[in-house]
C-alpha cells in the first residue's frame, strides 16, 4: 500500500473519530426527552447520564462524584444553585461534585440570585419567624405562622421552623438549610435541601465560601 493512500485512510479514520468525540459533547440538557424512542447517549453513572435523564431536573436523586468529593474541602468548594431547574451543585471550583434537588423561595417571596458569601454556619438552627403557633393547651392553631404578623393566643406560643444545617447568605433571613423539597418553589426565600445531602454540603463550606444563586 501506497505512503499516500495509506495517510489517506489515516485521515479518514481520524476524522471519523474525531466527529464521534464531539457528538459527545452535547449539552444533556438540549436533548429531547420527551421523544418515545430517546434513549439516553451517555455512559452510566457519568454526571452528563445524570443530567440526560428523562426525571431530571425534576428527580429527588442525587448524584455525587466520588473521588472529588473526597478531595474537596472549605478550601476549594462553592455552591451554584439553579433556580429554574430547582438543584443544587456542590462544586470544586468549576467541576460539579454533588447534583442535588432544593426547593427554593415562592412568587410572593423570591430567593433572591446574586452571588453571595455564607455569613454563618449553625448546625441547629431554627426560625425566629416562621414555624407553628401554639395555644395554651400546646395544639397548633397556625402550621404556617409569621410571628411577626399572626396573633399568639393568651397562654400560646410561637415555635420556630427546624432549619439545621444553616448557612447564612442574607442578614434578612435568607439561608441553606434543610427543610421539605418539593419539585417547585415552596419556601419562604430560603433555599431548602435534603436531610440527607445537607449535612454533607455543610461539612464542605465556611464561613466566607461563595454561594451563586441564578
Amino acid at each position: 500500500m501506497s505512503k499516500a493512500r495509506l495517510f489517506l485512510q489515516f485521515s479518514a479514520a481520524f476524522g471519523a473519530l474525531l466527529l464521534a468525540s464531539c457528538a459527545t459533547k452535547v449539552d444533556p440538557m438540549t436533548l429531547d426527552k420527551k421523544s418515545d424512542e430517546y434513549k439516553n447517549p451517555y455512559p452510566e453513572g457519568t454526571y452528563d447520564h445524570f443530567k440526560a435523564r428523562k426525571d431530571y431536573p425534576k428527580t429527588y436523586d442525587v448524584w455525587k462524584n466520588e473521588e472529588l468529593l473526597s478531595k474537596t474541602d472549605a478550601s476549594n468548594s462553592n455552591i451554584f444553585i439553579d433556580l429554574k431547574g430547582q438543584r443544587g451543585h456542590l462544586k470544586n471550583g468549576d467541576e460539579v461534585v454533588m447534583d442535588y434537588p432544593i426547593c427554593s423561595g415562592i412568587k410572593s417571596r423570591p430567593t433572591p440570585p446574586g452571588t453571595y458569601k455564607i455569613l454563618e454556619k449553625i448546625v441547629d438552627k431554627s426560625s425566629n419567624r416562621y414555624g407553628r403557633i401554639l395555644d395554651a393547651e400546646g395544639n397548633t392553631v397556625n402550621g404556617d405562622a409569621d410571628a411577626f404578623n399572626d396573633p399568639i393566643p393568651e397562654g400560646g406560643k410561637f415555635v420556630g421552623a427546624s432549619m439545621r444545617y444553616w448557612m447564612r447568605l442574607t442578614w434578612d433571613g435568607v439561608g441553606h438549610h434543610i427543610g421539605p423539597v418539593k419539585r417547585y418553589p415552596a419556601s419562604h426565600a430560603c433555599i431548602r435541601g435534603p436531610s440527607k445531602t445537607m449535612p454533607l454540603v455543610y461539612s464542605k463550606m465556611k464561613v466566607g465560601s461563595t454561594v451563586v444563586v441564578e
